[in-house]
Order: structure tokens, then C-alpha cells, then sequence
């Protein structure tokens, strides 16, 4: 009789709330926050994070003074690298996502659209940086792994080209130059997250699920920024989200202006509870990106990312 009670009560429990909302709620402690955009120096990003009780940090340039050259974390030497990790761990936090540049330049034979008009000489210079870039690609790739697993990180942005006139038309050719890159990421136990950006060819959540479709490799999925499509004119929520391959999402990012008062204003709760319903465990970073006032405005979308987390408690 005793189990019989128990195994009625516990049945009771758990259809008062869904599973999801119980085991895999979006709270403070799946909040992120991009270093060099809420500090100038890695002690007060460090500082950040604390203030607001975070445990996790995305990591792209090393926090320094406004207009000051910033070099990437990848760019560190190793013994660099060594002691930014242990700074991270003796403040009791985690990288939860590691924000390289990789492939956010023009694919050599292809003209990127709204580009300004361009000098011959200018031209050259672009074209010869686009094409380094492109050859040096396995070689980026080497370094950002070298760093993600000395700060102890298993995800890795990458772009997919700045943006073409028919972008859709030009992701089987990317796919292809992914192809090696995700073969070396799955022998180094990493995985490589294509992330939706205006201006790269893969910018709304129709084109995240296109190139996914062409390379099924574990070590290839996605990071999502949902107003990253505001101005391919894209409903990135609900409509986007819909056409998303749920599984492959692996990290998400909130834009200032989208959990902050004003047009660009976005549903987050909405967002958080789609995320819990369909088995999203990862984490949440904030990437303020309101350069006007970058810190402050940091601050405030931080304060309105845990004030919503709050209230859907």
C-alpha cells in the first residue's frame, strides 16, 4: 500500500508540471555573458560575472580599453591562454562558448553584396587579405582549438562567408570547405557552431537549417542569435525558430536590443520556454552589443535577462 501511495504521489507530481519545466529550466545558472563587451580588462569582466552570480563566460577578444587594439583569446600563446584559464577557474567560472572569427571574410570568387565602392588598389588589398585568409583557414582553425581545450571549451564559432547576392545558392560550395574542418574538430572533440549573422550567408534561421542539412557530422551545429535576422526581414521568433533542427542547437545569444525596451524587442520568456520544451540544455550569452554605451548598457540587459529567468521561476 505504502509503494502504491508513493507511486500515485510521485505520478501527481509530475503531471502538475511538464518534465522539461522541471529538469531543464533556463535560469541563472545557464546565463553567459561575452567578456569584452561588459569590461575593460579581464579582472572587472571577471568582476561582471560575479556581481551577477554567473558561472559561465563566452570568451572572443581579451577585455581592454575602449578603441584599444583587443587581441582574440585564439591569438594568445599558450602560456597566456594558461593563466587566463586559471584565473577563470580560481573565480569559480566556465567558458560556456569560444566566439572566433573564422570564415567572416569574403570567399575567394565571390563579390560580397552592399559593399561600398571599392578603389582598384583597394580592391586588390581585399582581395589578397580574403585570399590569406582562406589559405590559413586549417591553420585558424588549429589555434582557436589549441585554445578552446586549454580553457577547457568544447564550442567554437564559425561564419560562413560574407554575404553574396544568392546566398542559398552558394552553400553547397561552403559546405564543402567545412567539410575538413569538421573532420579535424570531431578527431579534437570539439564542435564547430555555425552562428546566423546579416551579413554572411547564413543569416536567417531558413539558411542555418539549409547548411545543417548538407553535413549531418556531429561536430557541426549551431549557435543561434535570433536578431541577428532582424534585418534580412526574417520572423525569428516564432516562425524562424519552427524551421530550426532542435538537436543542433548548442548555443544561444541575446543582443541587447532584444531584451531591452524598443522596437527590436524580442519575446525571451517565449523563447526560454520553447528552448526548455524541446530539450535545449546549453547556455544563454549576452552579447550586448549597444556600442554607444557598451558597459552600461551590459549592465541593463544583464539585470532585465535575470529579472525575466526570475519571474519564470
Amino acid at each position: 500500500m505504502v509503494n502504491q501511495i508513493s507511486r500515485r504521489a510521485l505520478l501527481a507530481s509530475t503531471l502538475t508540471l511538464p518534465v522539461w519545466a522541471k529538469t531543464n529550466h533556463i535560469g541563472k545558472d545557464r546565463i553567459s555573458t561575452i567578456t569584452d563587451e561588459n569590461a575593460t580588462s579581464p579582472a572587472e569582466a571577471i568582476a561582471f560575472a560575479k556581481q551577477y552570480g554567473l558561472q559561465w563566460v563566452e570568451l572572443r577578444n581579451v577585455p581592454g580599453a575602449p578603441n584599444s587594439k583587443k587581441p582574440h583569446y585564439t591569438q594568445l600563446t599558450e602560456a597566456e591562454l594558461k593563466v587566463a584559464a586559471k584565473e577563470f577557474k580560481d573565480a569559480g567560472l566556465r567558458v560556456s562558448f569560444l566566439n572566433s572569427g573564422m570564415l567572416k571574410f569574403g570567399l575567394p570568387g565571390t563579390e560580397p553584396v552592399r559593399r561600398r565602392p571599392e578603389a582598384p588598389e583597394a580592391r586588390e588589398k581585399r582581395l589578397a587579405s580574403e585570399q590569406h585568409q582562406f589559405d590559413d583557414r586549417m591553420q585558424e582553425l588549429d589555434r582557436s582549438i589549441r585554445a578552446a581545450h586549454i580553457l577547457d571549451v568544447d564550442k567554437i564559432r564559425i561564419f560562413a562567408f560574407l554575404r553574396v547576392q544568392d546566398p542559398l545558392a552558394l552553400l553547397p560550395r561552403i559546405a564543402e570547405v567545412f567539410g575538413p574542418m569538421l573532420k579535424v574538430a570531431e578527431r579534437e572533440g570539439v564542435q564547430l557552431l555555425i552562428e546566423n549573422e546579416n551579413s554572411c550567408n547564413v543569416g536567417t534561421c531558413a539558411e542555418l537549417a539549409a547548411i545543417l542539412k548538407l553535413n549531418s557530422s556531429k561536430a557541426f551545429n549551431l549557435n543561434w542569435d535570433p536578431l541577428n535576422a532582424f534585418h534580412l526581414k526574417e520572423e525569428q521568433f516564432p516562425f524562424g525558430y519552427k524551421l530550426l533542427p532542435k538537436k543542433r542547437i548548442q548555443n544561444v545569444q541575446i543582443k541587447g536590443k532584444s531584451i531591452l525596451a524598443g522596437p527590436e524587442k524580442l519575446d525571451w520568456a517565449g523563447i526560454f520556454d520553447a528552448l526548455e520544451k524541446d530539450g535545449y540544455s546549453g547556455q544563454v550569452g549576452l552579447e550586448c552589443h549597444i556600442f554607444e554605451r557598451l558597459v552600461e548598457a551590459s549592465h541593463e540587459s544583464m539585470k532585465e535577462i535575470l529579472r525575466v529567468c526570475e519571474h519564470r521561476s
